[in-house]
C-alpha cells in the first residue's frame, strides 16, 4: 500500500512563495499518477495540478497556470508543488493523492495524504 504525507503549508501574505511537499512511503509510488488537489471554505475541490509517473507531463488548473509548478523526484519519492505569487484565493487545504493512471478526476484517486492548511492575506 501507499502512504501520502503532505508539508510546507503556512500562513503568507499576497504575492509570497510557498512550496508544499507530498512525501510518498511504498513501492508503488515511482510509478503513480499524482494530483494535488485543494478545498477552500464555501468551494468545491479543485484538482490545482496532476503530474504523471515520469514527471514528464503535468497538467494545472486554469486559475494556477503560469504560477503554480509541479515537480517530482522519485529518488526521493516526493512530489512538490511550487506556488508564486500566491493570492487570498488560493487559502484552501491542499492535498497530494495518488492513483495508477493519467487522470484529473477526484473521484480516481485511491491514496490520499491528511492535507497541510495554506493561507494567503491579503
Amino acid at each position: 500500500q501507499l502512504q501520502l504525507v503532505e508539508s510546507g503549508g503556512r500562513l503568507v501574505q499576497s504575492g509570497e512563495s510557498l512550496r508544499l511537499a507530498c512525501v510518498g512511503t511504498g513501492r508503488t509510488f515511482g510509478t503513480s499518477t499524482i494530483g494535488w488537489f485543494r478545498e477552500a471554505p464555501g468551494k468545491e475541490r479543485e484538482t490545482v495540478a496532476v503530474i504523471n509517473r515520469s514527471g514528464f507531463s503535468t497538467s494545472y488548473a486554469d486559475s494556477v497556470k503560469g504560477r503554480f509548478t509541479v515537480s517530482r523526484d522519485n529518488a526521493m519519492n516526493t512530489v512538490y508543488l511550487q506556488m508564486n505569487n500566491l493570492r487570498p484565493e488560493d487559502t484552501a487545504v491542499y492535498t497530494c493523492a495518488a492513483t495508477t493512471f493519467w487522470t484529473s478526476r477526484a473521484s480516481d484517486y485511491g491514496y490520499w495524504g491528511q492535507g497541510t492548511q495554506v493561507t494567503v492575506s491579503s
